[in-house]
């Protein structure tokens, strides 16, 4: 159920006022021991932002696509390490089990997701399948009352903390492509997984990274999301979907960050007699900076709305996140040109957000990937709806 204007105006600035309050005051600490300190996760847990999107049944704040965009534009005017903290609970970590789970696997772990006792973690990209997803090894062999789960999970955000996984496994080793690949919910403390050490990332700091291994690692039947085989795949796409676009949005909320430390920088900063803003070339970088931000957000946002409104988003969410994330790249890469050498000092903030943003362009799809996706579905979309110029959208 969405929530009233007011009462989402009013979450808004809950969060506005923790993040200049709380967050933004210890990115600098953060970036330097590479740690969320505790008195801000307790805090986040706090203002339910662990269960933002878990429905209302299962405790959590129920928010719409339209809803959650908004928050998470606020919440990453504040370093992206701090979203993250919580972020795979509220996108990729708990909608497969929204999306697909059985009501006894619902009640099991959502209610717990949404008040942050457990850190969910999604683990689908390999050493061999990231781009490629469809062509992941890690096998899950059934035995006895349960599967077997063997393979390597790389780069996992939040697996130093999880509780839980969400496993992509190959059920079927005999269909090689997305038809053969399973999910399933696995409990972080089962026998037979291990973790690689933590990646020391070039930004980002604070977010935990980290390999998960499974060696002879025995699940029970019950753990096999929605108890079917052979829908891991597709529900990972559905859950990529609204993550995508998530991650969009975040990307419009720090661009929008950046340019305010771009933008006073360039009216406090003195050349020549005067503010480096009053120079044109100054003056071109934030206007293209503000109108490509502007841009993307009202894209983001229009994509949101039709997801709330239950239009399907495939492409549309793959455009957002191509467009958002080169966008803030572009515009973090400004601020910095804007700074001068300032902005190549780690003491400042562009620096460190230049550091944090460039990952965006790489996760969840790289750019080039997200290109892909958006071509085949025009055609694909074009053949559905005939030939003719205006046919498809």
């Amino acid at each position: 159920m969405a929530l009233d204007q007011q009462t989402l105006e009013q979450l808004l600035d809950t969060l506005s006022r923790f993040v200049h309050e709380r967050l933004i005051p210890a990115e600098a600490t953060v970036d330097t021991e590479d740690l969320i300190p505790d008195d801000i996760v307790t805090g986040m847990r706090d203002l339910g932002l662990f269960g933002l999107t878990i429905p209302e049944r299962y405790e959590g704040m129920g928010l719409t696509t339209a809803e959650e965009v908004e928050v998470a534009w606020t919440i990453t005017h504040a370093a992206p390490a701090f979203r993250s903290v919580f972020g795979t609970n509220v996108t990729i970590g708990s909608q497969g089990l929204v999306i697909g789970g059985t009501e006894q696997q619902k009640m099991t772990w959502l209610p717990r997701m949404a008040r942050g006792e457990v850190v969910a973690s999604f683990a689908l990209t390999e050493p061999e399948a990231g781009s490629d997803a469809a062509s992941l090894t890690t096998r899950a062999e059934r035995q006895g009352n349960g599967y077997i789960l063997n393979g390597v999970k790389r780069f996992i955000t939040n697996a130093p903390v999880a509780d839980v996984f969400t496993v992509m496994a190959r059920t079927d080793p005999q269909k090689k492509g997305a038809d053969g690949i399973s999910a399933f919910i696995v409990d972080a403390s089962s026998d037979g997984i291990r973790l690689g050490l933590p990646y020391d990332k070039i930004g980002q700091k604070g977010a935990r990274v980290c390999d998960v291994i499974f060696e002879d690692c025995h699940v029970p039947a019950e753990a096999l999301i929605g108890g079917v085989e052979g829908k891991g795949f597709r529900i990972a796409m559905q859950v990529l979907d609204r993550g995508r676009l998530h991650l969009a949005a975040t990307c419009c909320g720090l661009a929008d960050r950046i340019i305010d430390e771009a933008l006073d920088h360039a009216l406090d900063r003195r050349q020549f007699g005067r503010p480096i803003g009053d120079f044109q070339l100054v003056q071109a970088m934030l206007a293209d900076s503000r109108t490509e931000h502007d841009s993307a957000w009202a894209f983001v946002r229009d994509v949101a709305r039709r997801a709330t409104a239950g239009e399907p988003i495939t492409r549309l969410a793959s455009q957002a996140k191509y467009l958002a994330s080169e966008m803030v790249g572009r515009v973090a890469d400004r601020a910095v040109q804007i700074h001068g050498g300032a902005g190549y000092v780690n003491e400042t903030a562009v620096a460190r957000l230049y550091r944090d943003v460039r990952l965006y362009r790489l996760y969840e799809g790289t750019s080039e990937i997200q290109k892909l996706l958006i071509a085949r579905h025009m055609m694909r979309e074009r053949r559905e709806l005939g030939s003719s110029p205006g046919a498809g959208r």
